[in-house]
């Protein structure tokens, strides 16, 4: 379909939790596969872009999981069909930093996640465990030391329950310039390379389809997707989005609960 300037639209990035379902959980809407289906059959590629691991999206997107890319891990992997294409580690020293000052804070779990898709925490919560297996369907392992197992690292992801909004600007401070810190929802705080962004993965993904930024179309609701909604020439911001997204998106969907995603990508076809 021929959009706003003359520009066709062939690619769509979109962000999940906040976007396109409620945080944490695997209730997305299953029209959203037929839609998928019928937009391949129009040239248009969908990209989901999450702070959640790759084995995480690929079950959520299970009928469709060969047919679209996902970009995992807040940018920090983009994989297609099973195959990797591209992928940053996380920086050895710094990661170490990370994971041992949040052992000293308390209610707060580093939630590592592997190249292989893999989730490795170190301390046991009953209620934790609950929400990566039955929430995210993560594929989790623990270990007495996450910094002694032998993965190799893309994000560390730090959760807690209550407060994540107030302990995100000491790190923001301390390793601006050096990681990059996104608040990814009220309950995480991911750590990854500076390059690491779904912005960038969207960029790399745009320069190996040969797609320009008018012809791409991204969709968010929080803070880690800002870089996205830029690298695109029609960025949406969902209705419940953060402030700051809908000051960086161009226009703005419907909420997450009322298929506000799903109404644009509708008009698409």
């Amino acid at each position: 379909m021929r959009r706003e300037g003359g520009s066709m639209i062939k690619l769509i990035a979109s962000d999940i939790d906040g976007t396109l379902l409620e945080e944490g959980t695997d209730g997305i809407n299953p029209e959203i596969f037929t839609v998928i289906r019928e937009l391949k059959k129009k040239g248009i590629v969908f990209a989901a872009a999450s702070g959640r691991e790759y084995a995480s999206l690929r079950r959520l997107f299970q009928p469709v999981k060969d047919d679209i890319y996902f970009i995992a891990d807040n940018g920090a992997s983009v994989m297609y069909s099973g195959e990797e294409i591209y992928a940053t580690l996380m920086d050895r020293g710094l990661l170490e930093e990370v994971v041992k000052k949040v052992r000293t804070l308390p209610g707060c779990y580093s939630v590592i996640s592997t190249r292989k898709g893999e989730c490795y925490l170190e301390q046991e919560s009953e209620e934790l465990d609950d929400f990566l297996i039955n929430g995210y369907h993560y594929d989790v392992h623990h270990v007495d030391d996450v910094l002694k197992a032998p993965i190799e690292i893309i994000k560390c992801a730090v959760y807690k329950k209550h407060g994540i909004q107030e302990l995100a600007p000491e790190f923001l401070e301390k390793y601006k310039n050096r990681l990059n810190v996104a608040i990814a929802g009220d309950i995480w705080l991911d750590f990854m390379n500076l390059e690491s962004d779904k912005g960038n993965a969207l960029k790399k993904l745009q320069e190996k389809l040969h797609i320009l930024p008018e012809e791409t179309m991204a969709f968010g609701d929080n803070m880690n997707d800002i870089g996205m909604l830029r690298a695109a020439g029609e960025s949406y911001a969902v209705e419940n989005a953060a402030q700051a997204v809908k000051e960086t998106a161009r226009y703005t969907a419907g909420k997450h609960t009322e298929d506000g995603v799903l109404n644009v990508l509708r008009k698409l076809l």
